[in-house]
């Protein structure tokens, strides 16, 4: 049986795509450039060239080539193309930005948040922030991508709030927020999942299909990576893992949120980790700091330990404000090593790992916005 042949339209329809996604990756070409880059003919990519320009996606840059043979015109993605608005929504505050199809931050605006505002007050710093960026971007805010501290539903994207969370921001729905300035989609997630993300993207996980990435800092959250992809759970709780028992400091099973209240290393009136108080009781030589961190490390083997026996991952990386610290996931490896499935831990490495996750994936769905972008029917 024979395959039907490809029409004209997917045809063009590819080849328009291709030229894009050469264009995003380099930022400027010529046609030759791009008929090099793709293996797409020249006069196909010409005829390309002209489809997007008619649209309104691509325009001449005013540059031209220089040397010897035929001048150049450089190409680029019009400059309305528009953006993809990347959030974060921690205990720091909200942090907006516009990301281009490049890649690149164009604007960016951090408004100030306290440790249990609620909704309300969350909403109106959300909307605060992106309305200092929005009048930096050129065209459209095509979709918007966004970081919670606290848990996210999957199927509403709304923000969950648990038994104990240390931050505080109870039932917001981040995409009825940004219904106004953003035009398409928005995706919330979990700031724990989309760190994972980045990690396994440009950090110690590059490549790692199966990892589990802990985050030990003001809160204790975890992610699960498995063939290449986070395990959100059924309702997107997965990896909430401040209530599951542990060894306390003196041998007692206990709750792992519990271990830093034995250890008087909690905020006053809060479940937050008092980060400042636990670096300085856990570092240095003495005796006290010694046996602190021997009790942190017992504890957070026994998560570990957990998490190796539900998801048998390849790495664990360990993030946040404490658990990246030398000296302290230093004793967290050597006790873990001694446990009888052990495997390689290692510190994470990206800065801002939450945001660049989400960044990452903002620039994706931004990609595919502009190269599905409806185009006026080719004259006869």
């Amino acid at each position: 049986m024979s395959l039907a042949k490809p029409s004209l339209e997917m045809l063009r329809a590819l080849t328009d795509e291709n030229v894009l996604r050469a264009l995003m990756e380099e930022g400027r070409l010529t046609r030759a450039e791009i008929a090099a880059r793709t293996g797409i003919s020249k006069p196909t990519v010409s005829d390309s060239v002209r489809r997007l320009s008619e649209a309104g996606l691509l325009a001449d840059t005013g540059e031209r080539t220089t040397g010897r043979g035929r001048v150049g015109t450089y190409y680029s993605l019009a400059a309305d193309t528009g953006a993809a608005l990347v959030a974060s929504i921690s205990p720091d505050g909200v942090v907006a930005e516009a990301v281009d199809a490049f890649g690149a931050v164009t604007a960016r605006a951090e408004v100030g948040l306290g440790r249990a505002p609620g909704p309300q007050a969350t909403a109106r710093a959300l909307t605060e922030a992106v309305a200092r960026v929005r009048p930096r971007v050129h065209g459209r805010l095509r979709t918007a991508v966004v970081s919670a501290a606290d848990p996210v539903d999957r199927a509403t994207g709304r923000l969950v709030h648990l038994p104990d969370a240390p931050f505080l921001v109870g039932d917001l729905d981040p995409a009825e927020v940004l219904a106004g300035p953003v035009d398409g989609a928005v995706l919330v997630d979990n700031d724990i999942n989309w760190a994972a993300r980045a990690e396994r993207a440009t950090g110690c996980a590059l490549g790692v299909d199966d990892f589990v990435y802990v985050h030990l800092g003001e809160g204790l959250g975890c992610a699960v990576v498995t063939d290449a992809e986070v395990r959100r759970g059924h309702h997107g709780l997965a990896g909430e893992i401040a209530h599951l028992y542990t060894a306390g400091p003196r041998g007692r099973a206990m709750p792992f949120i519990e271990v830093f209240a034995e250890l008087g290393l909690r905020r006053a009136a809060s479940t937050a980790i008092d980060v400042d108080a636990l670096l300085g009781a856990a570092l240095g030589d003495s005796a006290t700091a010694r046996w602190t961190r021997g009790a942190l490390a017992r504890a957070v083997g026994g998560v570990l330990a957990a998490a190796v026996a539900l998801a048998d991952p390849r790495l664990i990386v360990l993030g946040g404000l404490w658990g990246a610290e030398p000296g302290i996931a230093e004793a967290i490896r050597a006790h873990f090593a001694e446990l009888p499935r052990s495997v390689p831990v290692a510190a994470a490495q990206v800065a801002e790992p939450a945001l660049a996750g989400a960044r990452a994936r903002a620039v994706e769905v931004l990609r595919t916005a502009i190269i599905t972008t409806p185009r006026p029917e080719p004259s006869a």
